[in-house]
């Protein structure tokens, strides 16, 4: 491995494993995605890490990588532990976390992935349309239905936009 790409993940992994968590809703799941997208990366490394935005293409592998993952999903896995426990926060918003987790992981993939990065990554919407490999207002689209999903289930329990994506 070269000095450059050690240095690249090292100084990305949270951040990557972050957005992968969001998008799988499941920290295992989350860890395998950055390494498979890392590894198409590394192969074609040399490219890579010639262009403006290396971190874009990782982050475009992670999306596409999980869109895949979620369409050839097997029946039988069975997860043997639930990620849905609360997690020690010292600034009580876990309950409020998890439901917005919960509520992110019933929409579809391409859908979950705009959100993610646009309200939890802070992209662009020419940076996720790049990302997600369509135009800009796919983006537009998808965003507005998907924050209307998020809030017709976050209404469900009695939690406003505003809170809940600040509070993640």
């Amino acid at each position: 491995m070269s000095s450059d790409f050690r240095e690249f993940v090292e100084r990305q992994w949270a951040p990557l494993l972050r957005t992968a968590y969001l998008l799988t809703g499941d920290r295992g799941h989350a860890e395998d995605l950055v390494q498979a997208a890392l590894e198409k990366t590394h192969r074609r490394w040399d490219k890579v890490s010639t262009m403006d935005a290396p971190v874009a293409y990782v982050r475009k592998a992670m999306v596409n990588t999980a869109v895949s993952w979620r369409r050839r999903r097997r029946v039988s896995e069975v997860p043997l532990l639930a990620d849905d426990g609360p997690v020690s926060d010292p600034y009580g918003r876990v309950d409020q976390r998890q439901q917005v987790l919960a509520a992110l992981r019933k929409l579809p993939p391409r859908m979950r992935a705009v959100l993610v990065l646009r309200y939890f990554e802070d992209l662009s919407e020419a940076d996720i349309a790049f990302a997600l490999g369509c135009s800009a207002g796919s983006v537009k689209s998808q965003a507005s239905r998907g924050l209307d999903r998020l809030r017709a289930h976050l209404n469900d329990h009695e939690i406003t936009m505003t809170t809940a994506l600040q509070g993640s």
